[in-house]
């Protein structure tokens, strides 16, 4: 199978030639160019649907992103992840080579290809003011396409049965035949899940998001002529696109190659990404300055929708400081006026930014394993609690909650 680095957005590292770009007004007013719909005034959850395991019976048999090495069992000198999950609620799970729990309990892990690991991470979801999943497909065309296929009937019956909305969300990284495989596989495989109930749609149209398109890397080497022409064609097929662009699309610096501008002007709506380049609450200021005030005010004047990123910080990394850090970017995007916000990511339990039920102390982790609970500044978090602070943003940003920079939301 070809295998996607775990960290295979974070790399892109923050450089110094972005670090200030000016800054404007702390107010504005925001002209939305789109009415609400499932994407507009909402929260978006990335959504992986990447995990597995052997013996779950999906077509990949693997620990899928669990493990470095995938064919053995994770451990502490095998592992892909920087979090441990709270898995009390799931149906199954799967023995790895982790010691037990510090509370005796067995180390086991789920399975996303388990049907109930998807109805429970959508109830979660229904619980806490999640409207809408962008469910991540990477390149299909390989080992890991049966699998990644499957999930994607999976995510639709469990948002079907909670009134949750999906929409499919291209990562076009590393993706070499990307131009003309993109297109196959929207008409011969996903563009039927469009005819689902619950499949997201923002003015009239279904959604489609595409993750890549302008990054400066060698996973993303698409001329700009190559990239209008996708959006184009999923335009052209009646589709609303979303992209997931660099941090600094606008100026076309640091993490954005230059001259693609008109590429990211094309896209209905943007959601810079924000992964790898905040770590605290007066990070997510300057970046309000730099970058989420000019880059409203660019959207607004082009008519495009504007979905900023809020992430809850990296548990490994220590940045999630009890929920005031994942608070302040929420007040700092509605208070910009964002038409829409992306939580990246609601299962990324590898880069250590998920929202999803977490380890709430000490005794909820593997002995020896070295990761960090929730509880890691002192202060107690119940296993739901960036759930719960997801709900309480999304509220704020549909005004049934004032904006304020005090966080409302208790960690217990």
């Amino acid at each position: 199978m070809r295998h996607m680095p775990f960290s295979r957005r974070s790399f892109l590292a923050l450089s110094a030639t972005g670090a200030a770009l000016g800054v404007l007004s702390s107010k504005m007013t925001a002209s939305a160019a789109s009415p609400a719909g499932d994407v507009v005034g909402k929260i978006t959850v990335g959504y992986q649907g990447w995990f597995a395991c052997i013996g779950d019976g999906a077509p990949i048999n693997a620990w899928w992103h669990w493990a470095q090495d995938a064919s053995k069992p994770p451990s502490p000198s095998n592992t892909g992840i920087k979090s441990w999950p709270d898995t009390r609620e799931y149906g199954k799970g799967y023995q790895t080579a982790y010691s037990n729990l510090n509370n005796g309990q067995p180390a086991t892990l789920f399975s996303s290809y388990d049907q109930q690991t998807v109805d429970t991470h959508f109830r979660w979801m229904q619980q806490n003011g999640c409207d809408t999943a962008a469910l991540q497909r990477f390149n299909p065309t390989g080992g890991e396409g049966p699998t990644r296929d499957a999930m994607t009937a999976k995510v639709r019956s469990s948002a079907e049965s909670t009134g949750r909305k999906f929409y499919i969300m291209y990562d076009v990284s590393g993706w070499t035949n990307m131009q003309s495989e993109i297109k196959t596989d929207w008409t011969s495989k996903m563009a039927t899940h469009t005819s689902s109930g619950a499949y997201a749609k923002q003015n009239g149209k279904p959604v489609v998001g595409i993750w890549g398109f302008g990054f400066n890397d060698g996973n993303h080497p698409w001329a700009p002529d190559v990239c209008l022409d996708v959006i184009k064609w999923f335009q052209s097929q009646g589709c609303y696109v979303m992209g997931g662009v660099p941090t600094y699309w606008r100026t076309g610096v640091s993490d954005s190659r230059g001259g693609y501008l008109d590429v990211y002007h094309a896209f209905n709506m943007l959601s810079p990404w924000m992964v790898g380049r905040i770590g605290n609450a007066g990070d997510s200021d300057n970046f309000y300055n730099s970058c989420t005030v000019p880059d409203q005010a660019d959207c607004n004047s082009h008519g495009i929708d504007y979905q900023p990123c809020v992430l809850p910080g990296d548990t490994s990394a220590r940045q999630r400081a009890h929920g005031d850090f994942m608070w302040r970017q929420f007040y700092n995007v509605v208070r910009a006026g964002a038409q829409g916000i992306y939580i990246s990511m609601f299962d990324e339990y590898n880069e250590g930014n998920q929202i999803a039920k977490t380890a709430e102390n000490g005794s909820m982790v593997p002995a020896g394993s070295g990761l960090w609970a929730l509880d890691e500044d002192g202060t107690a978090c119940s296993s739901d609690y960036y759930l719960r602070l997801t709900a309480d943003g999304g509220r704020m940003l549909k005004q049934q909650l004032a904006l304020t920079a005090t966080r409302p939301t208790s960690p217990t």
